[in-house]
């Protein structure tokens, strides 16, 4: 269930596609200097990390303000919101291209939660939008990571 909202409000939009440069940069320098690859990667898992626990957290948010929403209580979703964290944390500890793989499995668990709350909370009507176009990208730029690996590609980027 979505209200009504004409526009997504400018500094929302600001601020949720300026969130997306850190992945496009990582994944962009981590393509452009295979030398130091893996520490890009690891950079992007990091702010992937972050970002995942980040949306999670807005599932917290909105559990306390919506307490009881249609007769049911919220627990199930503060439970959930810290799913999100603790996915992000387990890809902090693991290689690479797992790391990748929890997140990008984990961002488009959240965006999946995220339809689920718009059936039964009042969410305006740019946040699924919004949402789903920021999940693609940050889950593009996690991509990357399995098409580079730790090394350039044999012949990828002779100099």
């Amino acid at each position: 269930m979505t209200t009504a909202t004409p526009t997504r409000p400018t500094l929302v939009a600001w601020l949720g596609y300026g969130g997306l440069l850190p992945f496009v940069a990582t994944a962009l320098v981590s393509w452009l200097e295979p030398n130091h690859r893996i520490f890009w990667q690891d950079m992007l898992v990091g702010y992937g990390a972050v970002i995942l626990s980040f949306v999670g957290a807005l599932h917290w948010g909105f559990a306390m303000v919506h307490p009881d929403t249609a007769g049911k209580s919220m627990n199930g979703m503060y439970a959930w919101s810290v799913m999100p964290s603790l996915l992000g944390w387990a890809a902090l500890l693991a290689h690479p291209a797992d790391a990748a793989t929890l997140l990008i499995a984990g961002f488009l668990a959240q965006y999946r939660q995220d339809l689920r709350l718009a059936r039964v909370l009042p969410l305006p009507n740019w946040y699924l939008p919004l949402r789903l176009q920021l999940t693609v990208v940050a889950c593009l730029c996690l991509a990357t990571v399995y098409f580079l690996g730790p090394n350039p590609p044999p012949g990828l980027l002779k100099a």
